[in-house]
């Protein structure tokens, strides 16, 4: 991916959540607690999938891919707001930034993608338990969740090339603790409006292309649901469904908030 350099600035500057010296120890320590964590849990449900063979199923499969990239995905901007907050180095350079830029973006799409494909997975599962195994057989699996990796790694190709084609002379204060398309177009010393309406355009793709199956499958989930006589199957059916709804919730709902404030 060559980026032509247009930009009279050598760096960016993150300008952070706060510069207030009391409140940043603070900070710092419950986001080093809440990232270590994070690593910790996502790190062991990898590994525990990975060993324990009884776990070798497309819904664990996916729980995996999906841990693992959350792993990488708190990496990217955490550790540059930990150093930050701890000891004031808010600098980053034009490749970090555009670095931090794409795989957030990358990674964000992916986990969509993602939680789509863990929707359909349900859907099989409990709409068509007899043939669960053609459908999401190792092959199919692992089909689907690369194709998931790679439209994620194209989504936000062209619009990061894009951002950083525009010019950047003498701003270079990111009002973020992370390089995000918005801030960063801001700084620009040129019409960015297209390239709005194009950020804007590609967000609206992504959540048109991801979220719509994850109701549909659950539609004709609940469709089934409801005709199951036993009370108790149909408690342990859609028990296996609840931490993926949740899942689901936290993140559209934190995506969705993002997009008002930002976009």
């Amino acid at each position: 991916m060559e980026i032509h350099n247009v930009t009279s600035v050598d760096g960016f500057i993150l300008l952070g959540i706060t510069d207030v010296p009391d409140l940043q120890i603070f900070l710092f320590i419950f986001f080093l607690m809440f990232y270590l964590f994070n690593l910790s849990g996502n790190l062991s449900i990898v590994l525990l999938i990975i060993i324990e063979q009884s776990l070798y199923k497309p819904m664990y499969f996916f729980l995996g891919n999906l841990s693992f990239l959350d792993i990488v995905f708190s990496t990217t901007t955490v550790p540059k707001m930990l150093s930050g907050l701890l000891i004031g180095d808010k600098r980053i350079s034009v490749f970090g930034c555009i670095a931090q830029l794409y795989f957030f973006k990358f990674l964000g799409s992916t986990e969509a993608l993602l939680l789509s494909s863990m929707s359909y997975d349900r859907y099989v599962a409990i709409c068509n338990p007899l043939r669960y195994h053609v459908f999401m057989g190792r092959t199919s699996c692992i089909q689907l969740a690369s194709s998931c990796w790679l439209i994620g790694f194209l989504y936000y190709l062209l619009q990061t090339i894009i951002t950083f084609r525009l010019p950047y002379c003498n701003k270079n204060q990111v009002t973020h603790f992370y390089c995000d398309i918005k801030p960063v177009i801001k700084l620009a010393c040129a019409n960015t409006e297209q390239s709005e309406v194009l950020m804007r355009g590609i967000f609206a793709f992504v959540a048109v292309s991801t979220f719509p199956l994850i109701p549909v499958s659950y539609m004709y989930i609940g469709s089934h649901l409801l005709k199951i006589q036993s009370r108790q199957e149909r408690r342990k059916a859609f028990s296996t469904c609840t931490s993926h709804i949740t899942v689901v919730f936290l993140y559209f709902g934190t995506a969705l908030e993002h997009w008002v404030k930002c976009y």
